[in-house]
């Protein structure tokens, strides 16, 4: 059975090892040599590995005259880590801040269920309109046009019902979408724990 080659992560490692072993500078040829004389490292894929390498800020590159010059000693990758550390930390914070906005927002929004109350008693208006109309629309249809001035304004209070009603379902969803955007939270853990249906946002 012919051996097992190594691996992108096996290739990094045992790079990195040949700088750290012998904490001296190379230049790209003589790593090409190197690589599958110490570590096993096709010399073809040398060069790709440590870009990979240079640009995690794990190897260091400079240019001196017109050659380029790697290396990378231990206690350099030891601060490279610490440093990251540190960045993902002031990240995770500044992540778990924005939450905790986001999280008073939604509170404040759900001290405001009088709103909801209000769009449901909006939305009660607009089913009793429209089966008002309907009936209209079928004495019309029995007797003739005998009053169209009534059916077309039990029509218009039916549109003022319905747009008040979906402003109040616009700013439910633009307060439900960047909350979901900004946090990642899935939606149906929202509307659940908002006691919110999925029919909420259905108001035809």
């Amino acid at each position: 059975m012919a051996p097992r080659g190594l691996s992108a992560e096996e290739k990094r490692v045992r790079l990195l090892e040949i700088f750290h072993e012998t904490r001296d500078f190379y230049q790209l040829k003589e790593l090409e040599k190197l690589g599958p004389k110490m570590k096993g490292i096709v010399s073809q894929t040398v060069k790709e590995v440590l870009q990979g390498l240079v640009d995690d800020g794990l190897v260091q590159m400079d240019k001196i005259g017109s050659s380029n010059f790697f290396w990378s000693f231990p206690s350099q990758q030891g601060s490279t880590t610490q440093t990251r550390l540190k960045i993902a930390m002031e990240k995770n914070q500044g992540l778990k801040s924005q939450v905790e906005e986001l999280r008073k927002s939604l509170e404040e929004e759900r001290k405001m269920r009088p709103a909801s109350e209000t769009r449901a008693e909006l939305l009660t208006n607009l089913a009793t309109l429209k089966k008002r109309r309907a009936t209209l629309e079928d004495e019309l249809s029995a007797y003739g046009n005998s009053d169209p001035l009534k059916v077309e304004q039990l029509k218009r209070a039916e549109f003022l019902a319905k747009e008040a009603a979906m402003r109040w379902t616009d700013n439910y969803c633009s307060t439900l979408s960047h909350f979901v955007r900004q946090t990642g939270v899935d939606v149906e853990d929202v509307r659940k724990y908002l006691d919110i249906g999925e029919d909420y946002e259905d108001i035809y």
